[in-house]
């Protein structure tokens, strides 16, 4: 038969060497890679219902954090990013997963409505997981040189704070807009009727007629 073309020799050997590394499976690397992460995601959903644990374990991440910004007394900016980034999760937290402009109240509004817990835009969990996320990252960058921007520092804690109430200003006004809160308290329980005087000696009239 005639020879193949001149152009599709290289294709041939590019799937040839294609189909051996798929034959071949994945490298030692790579299965290393997969078993890290299958255990730390272990780790992860058996961290979830230790909420007091998972939180002051952030708490002393924040601090040590803290502690190493103040002793190399640099990298406000890091500092500032990271701030901005958590507020930006703290009203994700504190914000309904629907719009309530677009989709009507969240919660009943009177007693006769069905229950509705409030449902996170942004739930515990992956709030936690993304400020312990964002101080580990931040505290890696501490260590780059590149990082440490020169700046004066109290320009930037000023207009943090004037942020961060201008921010959480309208999230409030938005909670009195629609009425709703960010918190969950529960279906309400009532307790049982007493029973009424003489009711039982009632019965037992019947019973015994019967």
């Amino acid at each position: 038969g005639n020879p193949p073309p001149p152009w599709t020799l290289g294709m041939q050997e590019r799937d040839a060497n294609t189909s051996t590394e798929a034959s071949m499976g994945p490298t030692f690397a790579q299965r290393v890679a997969k078993t890290i992460k299958m255990r730390f995601q272990n780790y992860l959903d058996r961290s979830t219902p230790y909420v007091a644990a998972r939180w002051g374990f952030l708490l002393v991440e924040i601090a040590l954090y803290a502690l190493r910004v103040y002793y190399i007394k640099g990298f406000h900016i890091v500092t500032y990013a990271l701030a901005i980034f958590i507020l930006n999760l703290f009203i994700g937290f504190l914000s309904p997963i629907e719009d309530p402009e677009g989709e009507g109240p969240l919660l009943p509004t009177s007693d006769k409505t069905e229950f509705k817990p409030f449902m996170r835009r942004l739930p515990e969990f992956k709030f936690w997981y993304g400020c312990a996320k964002a101080v580990f990252c931040a505290f890696c960058c501490t260590f780059i040189p590149l990082f440490n921007i020169p700046v004066f520092w109290p320009i930037l804690l000023m207009y943090f704070f004037v942020l961060f109430i201008l921010t959480m200003k309208r999230q409030i006004r938005h909670m009195l807009k629609h009425k709703y809160i960010p918190i969950s308290f529960g279906k309400k329980s009532y307790a049982k009727a007493p029973p009424v005087a003489g009711s039982s000696n009632k019965m037992s009239k019947v019973d015994k007629a019967g």
